[in-house]
């Protein structure tokens, strides 16, 4: 949802509570003031279903608001004299904010499950890549490792081994990433930003080398994990190659 769609739908989510409490105010003859918090509660669904987090809290406030104002002894003023009509404005409020903290887990798990959908088919169209031959293969998983963990850029060093630079962290097979022997903590400080961060690329030996210097960046394990194993399916490279990478290493 925009920006504009979220900002019409907590207008909404504010106006419509106290339009309907407005119009079963005046059907109060044959609407009972329970049967009206049902409808309130269904625009508060409606809010949290249709717009966001704070679209069903609005929601849920402004009906209670509402509900006082119009349905409850006495009319058109925010005090309650009713022990019932109290304890309906307060369940109200309670189910309300309930349900729109229910619609935004559901909707935090949605969006799990499409990255995780994503994730799958990033790795899939890797190996397809790696088995076909592609020479587009390094900078591929490139790409697809710098939008997994949203780096600032990723890039692939044939000649560049692991550990070779004492200082640079190196991130493990094992999702965790370490330096100097000592693993560091992703998920409190974020990927080390001072340094690029090695990610040992597959068969063939080579880095991918990781930046993340303009902000903090905590990629769940999930995603560190994702970006490991997309590393690992660069294919090996032909032996003529493998001999000038030897060579290349042992000049250095």
């Amino acid at each position: 949802m925009t920006d504009r769609g979220r900002a019409w739908a907590r207008v909404a989510a504010v106006v419509a509570p106290f339009l309907v409490a407005w119009i079963a105010g005046l059907l109060h003859d044959v609407l009972a003031n329970t049967d009206a918090a049902l409808v309130l509660v269904l625009v508060v669904v409606a809010a949290a279903a249709l717009g966001d987090r704070l679209a069903g809290v609005l929601a849920a406030l402004a009906s209670a608001a509402s509900f006082d104002f119009f349905l409850t002894a006495p009319v058109n003023s925010f005090a309650i004299v009713g022990r019932e009509d109290v304890e309906t404005a307060v369940l109200l409020l309670a189910i309300g904010i309930a349900v729109s903290e229910i619609a935004s887990w559901g909707r935090r798990q949605q969006a799990a499950s499409g990255r995780r959908a994503d994730y799958l088919d990033g790795v899939a169209r890797a190996t397809r890549l790696a088995a076909e031959g592609s020479p587009q293969v390094p900078d591929t998983i490139s790409r697809m490792i710098a939008e997994v963990l949203d780096l600032d850029a990723c890039r692939y060093d044939p000649y560049s081994v692991p550990g070779a630079t004492p200082d640079r962290p190196v991130l493990q097979r094992d999702g965790s990433i370490t330096r100097k022997g000592h693993v560091l903590d992703v998920r409190h400080d974020g990927l080390p930003g001072m340094d690029v961060i090695e990610l040992p690329a597959g068969h063939d030996g080579g880095c991918f080398l990781l930046t993340a210097s303009t902000e903090v960046r905590r990629p769940s394990p999930e995603q560190i994990l994702v970006a490991v194993t997309l590393a690992e399916q660069l294919p090996a490279a032909p032996q003529d190659t493998r001999t000038t990478r030897s060579s290349t290493r042992s000049e250095t």
